[in-house]
């Protein structure tokens, strides 16, 4: 067996994970830009920002773990943060304790909207991995995240 053979294959797996990736992605954004005028990145953020939101130490998201996050660049976030914020969506402040840097917090409006969202969200993800299961190649990928959420 030639080297490329085990390249070959890993190209193949890395080809079949990004089209899981792209299907589901696709669907979600389908989904929550028809009825909530929302898109994936905007409700990740949005998602991400309040799982980190609470009184006290380390409580706030700052922009660069928003970033992070998502897998945007930092001008990239900047942008988002900016439309959700011109939404009323999210709100930025300084740290008190370092000028330096900036939080991110998740509005009144802004949860109102996810609570309105996440049902939309979730069904359009199940939607998508079932019809991505009945592809072969796909199959075995949808059975690892299931087994990663039933794991969790």
């Amino acid at each position: 067996m030639s080297r490329s053979a085990p390249a070959s294959g890993l190209a193949q797996g890395w080809c079949a994970l990004s089209a899981l990736h792209g299907r589901i992605e696709t669907h979600i954004e389908r989904a929550l830009q028809a009825g909530h005028d929302l898109s994936v990145r905007e409700f990740s953020v949005l998602m991400m920002t309040l799982s980190e939101q609470h009184d006290g130490p380390g409580g706030h998201l700052q922009m660069h773990q928003v970033a992070d996050s998502v897998v945007l660049s930092q001008s990239a976030t900047t942008r988002l943060v900016t439309r959700l914020e011109e939404r009323g969506l999210l709100a930025r402040y300084l740290c008190p304790d370092d000028r330096r840097g900036i939080y991110a917090n998740v509005t009144p409006d802004g949860l109102a909207l996810l609570a309105q969202a996440r049902p939309t969200h979730d069904s359009a993800l199940r939607e998508a991995l079932q019809n991505a299961a009945k592809i072969a190649e796909l199959a075995p990928l949808v059975t690892a995240v299931e087994t990663l959420v039933l794991s969790a």
